[in-house]
């Protein structure tokens, strides 16, 4: 995998990850359906576009097995910006399955 490839996948699972969390927060106290058409739960929705012209992108240049494992980037990244923007609790056992999750893609991407 050529670094390039790496650079357009690692955006497309940061922008999963940012449209997870502009998601939470767009949804968050939010009760009647209306309610979750707002600017947060639009920012998700063209960030989700965007890494999937990405992904797209990504899949035209490399093999699928190689390329399908970065969806689990996006859970790390997912992880990380919960515990660092939103303030959600972290525990041993979660970051050592994070730790893990970043091992089998070193592995399979080397």
């Amino acid at each position: 995998m050529t670094f390039r490839i790496f650079v357009v996948l690692f955006g497309a699972a940061s922008l999963a990850a940012l449209g997870q969390v502009l998601f939470k927060i767009g949804a968050t106290g939010r009760e009647q359906l209306s309610a979750f058409i707002n600017p947060w739960i639009i920012a998700g929705l063209a960030a989700y576009a965007l890494g999937t012209v990405f992904w797209i992108y990504s899949l035209s240049k490399a093999a699928l097995t190689l390329v399908y494992p970065f969806t689990a980037l996006a859970f790390v990244l997912v992880y990380a910006f919960g515990t660092l923007v939103l303030h959600e609790p972290t525990t041993v056992k979660a970051t050592a399955g994070v730790v893990l999750v970043l091992l089998g893609l070193f592995l399979i991407s080397t």
